[in-house]
């Protein structure tokens, strides 16, 4: 396509030389002719062929001003020409571009799943993910322009060239010595900045690594209070940083500068040589003007030239930057192809370890020339007594480690050569740090299932997803999986057929093992009904309802409980909650979000309570301020009562002070925000300042109906859900879905004593399990942050069970659990594993008894193993 448009360009260079000369010179009128032939088009044929003209198109003909109009709708037409060969050009370069950038991250990430163990220890996540988000965009980009570019430029600077000689060859002369100059010259000073680009990526990576660092011991920052000293770092880190920028800049615009005046220099030898040849009769006038119009566009593309050659530079730099991160010494073997019958392959029996020597990231010996067996199904526990030497045992059955030296023979196959699929398969590892990712409960839980049996053809694919023709095609053009995320990956041969309750079934008894019976309860009574997921709960959730207010009434108890009416004031709920008289998880329905709401803005200043309460929110600020001023920010009366954030007190304290210089009218929107947002959280019956009266309660139980028929007229979706004593409410936590109203809080121990009811119900209604399986859906945050390390020890031990591994290794996942839990855990692991192999680093020598084989190191190389069947036979390393 670059090679087809030089033509269309040469013409269109050519076109302002007729123009000038032939329509408005009128050298195509010479010698008292009124009229010429526009556009014809022949060609005449070699001697030896007769030299005939043969005319394909005869032409128009045209006086002076038709002659005029036609070359200049020439000229119009061949715009738009060139100007779709570069449209198409540039689509198919930057499509181009973005393949390659997709198949290089594709393959970075697919080489970083190979990291040696060692790698990982020394490698910053930060800046792995920096590499092949950021680092790798302007080598994507250059791709694109990596040969394209340099054929279309040069073909439209030596096209432009070309046509100045063939008008004028001291003009070309004097065009092609500024060229040579911009050539020989600019590249030469760009290196000094590609060579501060370099420091500088070096630089921007090491910054995110140190700030990756920071947020992940974010708490050791806030225990030791270091806040100051880690901000003084990342401010030297950022000055280093800026005082590399700002060199690239001045280097940059001195090179830019250098480059403009050269280009600008043409013109002037255009003017003053051009312009006297002119006057003497050697150049035309037309002549003259199609040179500088061919100069305008030769600067463009030999600058652009330029720059792609800086770019090629800066990317080759960039390039062996980035491939340091990935050498093949810093990686695993590739892994071979999986065979189809993968499944099939299983680790089902005795373990052997033969002169197995391993050695830390220092040299330090761990394990030394030590030879072991056990059989299968087992039990065995490695007591670690200070030793390194179970915990390097366990990590390298785990594949954590690579031995020096040594051989694992796992049912008669070489477990060091295993693929990881086979390995990732058949043996799980629960360690003293879990690792779990952003995501909900249910996904963390199959993590170890997500294993596709085989590989699906471009064209299976097809057929079952017809509308992923274009990521199918794409993905087959880039080197990327054909697999789809939203497929079942699910290893149902490892756990059968199952449907997605009964599989929600298995994870809860899981759960219950592990010890967080009450805690996925817990999730699931404070998470939300995914209707979709489960269809029936939603009646059941409000039968439920109903029985709960009857147990309540029968228990004498109904008191702790306000049930929700859309036709009075809920004494026990906020003013916001009973302005919208709904649920929603729309930001503006919600906190502060609300003192910004349009609507409910709108609402407030239609029924004149705007004002009103913002005076109760400037009140409610006044007194949290005069009561909590002595108070610490974590005091527990603090976190019931006030309204304020800590961080935020001097910014109430100036809107107050404005707010009584100025009264209502004189604040500003963010003044009326802070003064607004205090007022919708105020419970009078809770809180007790005196500042709701029933005429107050009147006009915001008005106020409520005007924002129902305010979001049913209006043509916005607004994502507010009224409250039905007959629905459920999707965007209600389930607790409140049961509770329908707000507990009486002034009275004690009324949350315990009601949670107590519902759970009770909840028992009579047998909806126990379906309310653990909502709790499934609960999201556990970045790295598992939203759980205790309890329930991330549990939630491991979970994934570990859930894919049946023939060997499960413990190793300081019971760290987390009180020692009688522990032991209790511990036996329902032995009698779940019975039929297979559990392999355990234990703490201390508690619980010894309940295993097969105890293997006791005294150092690297010592050790002795006692089993059940000949207890107090013992075998010394020695032997």
């Amino acid at each position: 396509m670059v090679l087809l448009s030089m033509p269309f360009y040469f013409w269109s260079l050519d076109l302002p030389k007729q123009i000038v000369n032939d329509a408005i010179m009128g050298q195509a009128f010479q010698n008292g002719k009124t009229q010429t032939v526009f556009s014809p088009l022949s060609f005449t044929l070699p001697a030896f062929l007769g030299g005939e003209t043969i005319t394909l198109i005869p032409g128009i003909t045209v006086d002076q001003i038709g002659l005029l109009l036609g070359l200049s709708l020439l000229f119009l037409a061949f715009v738009f020409i060139n100007g779709g060969f570069k449209y198409w050009i540039n689509i198919a370069k930057g499509a181009l571009g973005e393949r390659m950038l997709r198949r290089l991250r594709f393959d970075l990430f697919a080489i970083t799943l190979r990291f040696t163990p060692d790698t990982l220890r020394t490698t910053k996540p930060s800046e792995t993910a920096t590499i092949i988000k950021d680092e790798v965009e302007p080598i994507g980009g250059f791709i694109g322009d990596a040969f394209v570019q340099p054929l279309l430029l040069s073909s439209q600077a030596l096209t432009a060239m070309t046509f100045i000689m063939m008008q004028s060859m001291q003009l070309g002369l004097v065009v092609l010595f500024i060229v040579g100059i911009q050539f020989t010259v600019i590249p030469r000073l760009r290196r000094i900045q590609l060579r501060l680009g370099k420091e500088r990526q070096l630089a921007s990576r090491l910054l995110a690594g140190r700030i990756g660092e920071v947020v992940e011991g974010m708490d050791a920052v806030h225990s030791h209070g270091t806040g100051r000293w880690e901000k003084s770092e990342i401010g030297e880190r950022l000055y280093g940083l800026f005082d590399l920028r700002f060199r690239i800049y001045k280097w940059k615009f001195m090179v830019k500068f250098l480059n403009n005046f050269l280009s600008q220099l043409t013109p002037f030898f255009f003017y003053a040589i051009g312009g006297y040849f002119a006057l003497k009769g050697s150049l035309d006038i037309g002549q003259l003007v199609a040179v500088i119009a061919a100069y305008r566009d030769l600067p463009p593309p030999l600058k652009e030239l330029i720059d792609w050659d800086q770019q090629r530079l800066d990317v080759q730099i960039k390039y062996d930057q980035i491939i340091q991160q990935f050498m093949p010494e810093r990686l695993l073997p590739e892994e071979p192809e999986l065979s189809p019958d993968i499944n099939t392959i299983h680790l089902a029996g005795p373990v052997t370890i033969e002169k197995l020597r391993v050695y830390d990231q220092h040299g330090t010996t761990l394990v030394d020339d030590v030879s072991l067996s056990w059989g299968f199904p087992s039990s065995v526990v490695m007591p670690s007594r200070h030793s390194p030497a179970p915990r390097a045992i366990a990590e390298v059955l785990a594949r954590r480690i690579i031995p020096i030296s040594g051989n694992i023979n796992i049912a008669d196959e070489d477990f060091l050569r295993l693929p990881e699929e086979i390995t990732g398969r058949r043996i799980a590892y629960a360690g003293t740090q879990p690792r779990l990712f952003p995501g909900s409960l249910r996904y963390n839980l199959l993590y170890g299932l997500r294993h596709k049996v085989k590989a699906i053809s471009a064209d299976t694919q097809m057929q079952a997803h017809s509308s992923d023709e274009i990521r199918i095609a794409e993905a087959l053009r880039t080197g990327n999986p054909l697999d789809s995320p939203h497929d079942d990956w699910i290893d149902h041969a490892t756990i059968g057929k199952l449907t997605s309750k009964e599989l929600d079934s298995i994870l809860v008894e899981h759960l219950a093992r592990v010890g967080m019976r009450d805690d996925i309860f817990h999730f699931g009574i404070n998470g939300w009904v995914d209707t979709e997921r489960f269809p029936a709960l939603a009646s059941k959730i409000v039968d439920a309802r109903r029985h709960l207010r009857e147990r309540l009434s029968s228990c004498n108890m109904a008191d702790l409980v306000e049930t929700f009416d859309e036709q009075r004031y809920t004494n026990l709920a906020s003013i916001g909650e009973n302005l919208l008289f709904g649920a929603s998880r729309d930001p503006l329905f919600n906190g502060r979000g609300r003192a910004r709401n349009p609507l409910l803005l709108g609402v407030l200043n239609a029924e004149g309570l705007t004002e009103d309460l913002i005076r109760i929110g400037a009140k409610i600020a006044s007194t949290m301020m005069e009561i909590f001023a002595e108070l610490p920010p974590d005091h527990p009366l603090v976190a019931q009562f006030s309204f304020l954030a800590s961080d935020e007190i001097e910014d109430y304290q100036e809107a107050l002070n404005r707010f009584e210089a100025r009264n209502v009218r004189g604040l500003s929107d963010i003044d009326r925000e802070h003064l607004l947002s205090p007022s919708f959280d105020y419970i009078e019956a809770r809180h007790r300042l005196g500042l709701l009266d029933d005429d107050m309660r009147a006009r915001i139980l008005k106020a409520r109906w005007r924002v129902r028929n305010e979001i049913e007229r209006s043509s916005t979706s607004y994502d507010l859900e009224p409250y039905n004593a007959d629905l459920l409410c999707h965007n209600a936590p389930l607790r409140d879905n049961l509770l329908f109203g707000r507990t009486n809080l002034s009275i004690a121990n009324a949350k315990t004593r009601v949670l107590e009811v519902i759970v009770d119900v909840v028992e009579d209604l047998h909806l126990r399990p379906a309310i653990c399986a909502v709790g499934l859906d609960f999201e556990v945050g970045p790295s598992g942050r939203m759980l205790t390390r309890r329930q991330q020890a549990g939630v491991d031990l979970v994934r570990c069970m859930v894919k049946r591994p023939d060997i499960f290794i413990i190793d300081g996942a019971f760290a987390a659990y009180p020692d009688d839990e522990s032991t209790v855990i511990l036996g329902h692991l032995l009698e779940l594993f019975r039929d297979r192999s559990l392999i355990m680093v234990a703490r201390d020598d508690a619980n010894l008894a309940m295993f097969d084989t105890v293997i006791t190191f005294d150092g690297p190389a010592s050790y002795s193993i006692t089993n059940k069947e000949s207890a107090g036979l013992s075998q010394p390393a020695s032997a």
